[in-house]
């Protein structure tokens, strides 16, 4: 792992934002019903940036707080990835779901747990070391991919 990138923790409203930084490769600790003191303790613990759109929040946090300004995920995105330089890296993509790092799996390890289509398409997996989740590469992450590079084609292609 690259100790260099910055690690978050996002307070609940920004759920969604957390889940794109985890496909950015991005360790961002989010848990719907965490306590404003329980993610300053977290952000201070583990030298995280802590994401909110509380402006009480970002001040109780200084100089580890960082104020996300919109509602839209695309301007989220945008704002915090020009802001902290964030780059996609899919040799560190994290599970959505949990935060957990992915390990190259075979199809044959997944055969069970995938559409028979992804099978069929796809020669390398991607499972959850922490919750299981099974991953791969099919038309969805081309989507990513656009989504990812329309924020700013040079930093995330």
């Amino acid at each position: 792992m690259n100790d260099e990138r910055p690690k978050f923790v996002a307070d609940e409203m920004l759920g969604s934002l957390s889940r794109w930084l985890r496909i950015m490769g991005y360790d961002t600790a989010y848990e719907k019903d965490m306590e404003d003191m329980e993610i300053l303790r977290l952000a201070e613990r583990e030298k995280r940036i802590l994401l909110t759109r509380d402006k009480d929040l970002v001040r109780r946090a200084g100089e580890n707080g960082f104020l996300v300004e919109d509602d839209d995920l695309s301007a989220q995105l945008c704002q915090v990835s020009e802001a902290l330089n964030l780059k996609l890296d899919e040799s560190l993509t994290r599970c959505t779901l949990c935060n957990g790092d992915l390990e190259i799996v075979s199809p044959e390890a997944v055969r069970d747990r995938v559409p028979i289509g992804a099978l069929e398409s796809n020669d390398e997996f991607y499972r959850c070391r922490k919750c299981g989740k099974i991953y791969w590469k099919g038309s969805h992450w081309d989507n990513i991919l656009v989504r990812l590079s329309s924020l700013d084609p040079e930093a995330n292609r």
